[in-house]
């Protein structure tokens, strides 16, 4: 037998999300192809493909958080010597309909 879910999003800004459902609260940070949950079950961090379908949850631990945190100041030293380049990079996957 199923049953019935209630979900309601409402987006502070953009990236900054709250989640509303019967069995709680929770705040979402990120966008397509990362996004950090904090919730009733913790930490949660998602890592996926987008437009896939395909992505992988786990809680967030110290060495995944270091880890976070280092990716993301390579990419923005490498966002200030090359824009162009990094933008490319970050973009492959988006189809070129124009």
């Amino acid at each position: 037998m199923g049953y019935f879910r209630f979900r309601k999003t409402f987006t502070i800004l953009p990236g900054v999300r709250i989640n509303l459902s019967k069995t709680g609260v929770s705040g979402s940070l990120g966008g397509n192809g990362a996004t950090l949950n904090v919730g009733k079950q913790g930490e949660q961090v998602t890592l996926g493909i987008p437009g896939t379908g395909l992505s992988y949850r786990t809680p967030l631990g110290t060495t995944l958080f270091i880890g976070l945190i280092v990716v993301a100041l390579v990419i923005g030293v490498a966002y200030l010597v090359s824009p162009t380049t990094v933008h490319m990079l970050l973009h492959w996957w988006q189809p070129r309909w124009f």
